[in-house]
């Protein structure tokens, strides 16, 4: 997640609200460019934070829970309870 607060955002909003399929980009609401949030997905499934697929033209993601409770006990755990800054998600 990389100590960016939108990075953080992205993986607690993907743990806490989401239901048990992947979600595309759009699905966050977050007023950012598209540009900007590519970045950001990038960065975090290349950290190996999330696991991406594509469906059509859209990108779906998913927390990498189960890999990232073995390699880092407790972390999930602490962006589950991290608070976002005000304006980092709308």
């Amino acid at each position: 997640m990389q100590a960016d607060p939108l990075r953080l955002t992205i993986v607690r909003k993907l743990m806490l609200e989401s239901e048990a399929y992947d979600h595309p980009c759009g699905w966050f609401g977050f007023d950012r460019p598209k540009s900007s949030l590519t970045h950001h997905f990038k960065a975090l499934r290349d950290a190996g934070v999330l696991r991406q697929r594509q469906y059509g033209l859209e990108r779906r993601s998913r927390v990498r829970t189960e890999d990232l409770d073995l390699r880092f006990p407790g972390l999930l755990r602490l962006v589950a309870e991290w608070a976002p800054p005000a304006g980092v998600d709308d």
